[in-house]
């Protein structure tokens, strides 16, 4: 097991553990695989981690249609600038 997947599994689990409504809502373990999405996007880069974000969170908002279309803004933009520097 790589060392970032220890350290997730480890901050997941001390997570679990408390329910403060600042620093570890609920709402923000809701994936099923029970990590924090910002475990994740913290690796990438600002468009591309916003894509990541609205993707995520998509079925567990009222409106998901709506979060794949900012997900997908995200994308462009980010193939945007890979394209024109």
């Amino acid at each position: 097991m790589a060392h970032y997947e220890k350290q997730i599994e480890a901050e997941v689990a001390e997570k679990t553990q408390t329910n403060d409504a600042v620093n570890n809502p609920k709402h923000y373990t809701n994936h099923p695989s029970g990590i924090e999405c910002i475990q994740v996007t913290e690796h990438m880069g600002f468009n591309l981690g916003n894509a990541m974000k609205y993707i995520w969170r998509c079925d567990l908002k009222k409106d998901a249609i709506e979060d794949l279309k900012k997900a997908r803004w995200y994308l462009d933009r980010e193939i945007n600038k890979r394209e024109n520097g």
